[in-house]
């Protein structure tokens, strides 16, 4: 029963958003499932760390959702900046339920003890061409994380925090996370968000007492990445 991460999955069975007129994506979601199929049992868990479907709403993301369902194992989904269909999570589970997709869960304002894992997260935000912070999402991302790991349960076992932007990036650090981090006794961050040439300056292994790992599908070669045996 182990835990893998991916991020950026860029699904569009309904959207039809094409992804292979970006460098390496030809054929990304048949590399997925080819290589999910191959490592991940149905014991399994997966978390992925945002830009899971193009749809533009939760009727055009169910089939997305759907292919998801039919791979094993159990998903937990968090949001990115692309993630237009994400909505309440009443809505969401209404969703889900309504369509019969059980092996889906979704990670907002909440965490989950999976293996002796805690598993917390939230989309987080991250600066964009130099430019400065808006301020206010700064600080409802912030509270959105410290939400999730303040929700953990009382069960012994390391704290994994995902986000889909990189809290650190290009010689950039949004503090604010990086104290939650600390003082929740974070020791593991995984993100996604960055492509292309841009991961050339995305923060891996320790940085202030902190292991990053990027977890973007195109950094990885679109292959699940085990973070627990």
């Amino acid at each position: 029963m182990a835990i893998y991460a991916i991020g950026d999955l860029h699904l569009s069975v309904a959207a039809k958003k094409p992804m292979d007129i970006f460098d390496g994506w030809q054929d990304h979601a048949e590399k997925l499932i080819e290589n999910w199929e191959r490592k991940i049992g149905p014991q399994d868990t997966v978390v992925l760390a945002g830009d899971t479907s193009w749809g533009m709403d939760l009727a055009q993301a169910v089939p997305d959702f759907r292919l998801l369902h039919n791979l094993p194992g159990r998903k937990i989904i968090l949001k990115g900046n692309h993630d237009y269909w994400w909505t309440s999570l009443s809505k969401m589970i209404d969703t889900l339920e309504k369509h019969e997709l059980g092996s889906i869960s979704f990670l907002h304002n909440n965490s989950y003890y999976v293996e002796g894992l805690h598993i917390c997260g939230s989309r987080g935000w991250l600066f964009e061409n130099g430019q400065p912070h808006n301020e206010k999402i700064v600080r409802r991302e912030a509270m959105r994380i410290e939400a999730s790991l303040k929700s953990r349960e009382s069960g012994e076992g390391e704290t994994i925090l995902f986000l889909h932007y990189p809290p650190t990036y290009a010689g950039q650090t949004l503090e604010a996370y990086i104290d939650l981090m600390h003082k929740y006794g974070v020791k593991r961050c995984m993100y996604g968000h960055v492509h292309g040439q841009g991961q050339r300056h995305a923060v891996r292994g320790p940085y202030r007492g902190i292991e990053f790992s990027m977890i973007a599908s195109d950094y990885l070669s679109f292959d699940p990445l085990q973070i627990k045996v």
